[in-house]
């Protein structure tokens, strides 16, 4: 791929995790296995691409108010703490040559798992109407972070694919607040996950900085996209993303490489376009109703 062509895949990419708030590590990671990246590189380069985006998506959030600043603070410190222990043990299965089939089928599991859960929590909410206010449980939240930050360390992750349904079914943030939250303890954690692993492999800067650069402008699109959606709507959204995401990690485990790609890409397409619908219609109510 040249240097446009991973630009556009950080803008893409980043829309969809300024909108979910996931870092999205967990989309690139994937990807750049589909692409031929070993799975140590494209651990490393997805912190590093997540660092970039976590930091344009909170400054939006910021603007719009809606992190909640203890929440995000306590699960980011406890996954910070939990990317050590992760370190060791990816390197672990490196050694022992079991990165390339572990790694996937971990993630094969989580999909499946949070896919499920975000679709039936996105189905509940519509038949609610609404969630119950939140109060949060500081012990869960400190239980969260250390699996998050296990994970990101190990997935090349940021964590936010596990932050959010968790802080959405059990500790019953909103799902708009729960991506705002999560991403600030997101930046906590890959900052601390990628430096462990800066110094002790070979990383290629030069397409970290360009996907960033693309992660930059796209972060910032997909946090404005939030205000047009409802909650269940995110939630349901995102149980079909890790779907898709899921389907195409087990396409590069039977060497079909190429249809995970298409189906992640249609997915984006599809989310686009609605999205751009969407906030035309949303737009003409507002301007009707002024």
């Amino acid at each position: 791929m040249g240097i446009f062509s991973f630009f556009l895949l950080g803008g893409c990419i980043s829309v969809l995790a300024g909108f979910f708030g996931v870092g999205g590590g967990f989309i690139l990671t994937p990807m750049l296995m589909l692409m031929g990246f070993s799975p140590l590189e494209a651990i490393a380069t997805s912190l590093l691409f997540t660092i970039g985006t976590s930091l344009s998506s909170i400054i939006a959030h910021i603007r719009m108010k809606s992190i909640l600043w203890k929440e995000g603070m306590i699960i980011g410190i406890s996954g910070m703490a939990a990317t050590q222990i992760a370190k060791p043990f990816v390197f672990f299965l490196e050694m022992k040559g079991w990165d390339e089939l572990a790694i996937p089928i971990f993630y094969i599991f989580l999909l499946a798992y949070f896919a499920l859960k975000m679709l039936k929590q996105g189905k509940r909410n519509q038949a609610k109407g609404k969630l119950p206010p939140a109060s949060p449980s500081i012990v869960k939240m400190i239980f969260i972070g250390l699996f998050a930050g296990f994970i990101s360390t190990t997935l090349g992750v940021g964590g936010g694919f596990i932050i959010v349904p968790l802080a959405i079914t059990f500790l019953g943030i909103a799902p708009k607040e729960a991506v705002s939250s999560s991403m600030f303890a997101v930046l906590l954690i890959v900052m601390w996950g990628f430096l462990s692993y800066a110094f002790t492999i070979s990383i290629d800067y030069r397409i970290g900085f360009i996907l960033v650069a693309g992660g930059l402008i796209g972060s910032q699109i997909g946090v404005r996209l939030i205000k047009y959606y409802e909650n269940r709507e995110i939630s349901l959204l995102l149980g079909v993303l890790y779907l898709a995401t899921l389907v195409s990690v087990v396409m590069k485990l039977v060497d079909l490489s190429y249809i995970g790609l298409i189906l992640l890409a249609v997915f984006a397409g599809i989310f686009f376009i609605r999205s751009i619908i969407k906030v035309r219609v949303k737009k003409r109510l507002w301007a009707a109703n002024k």
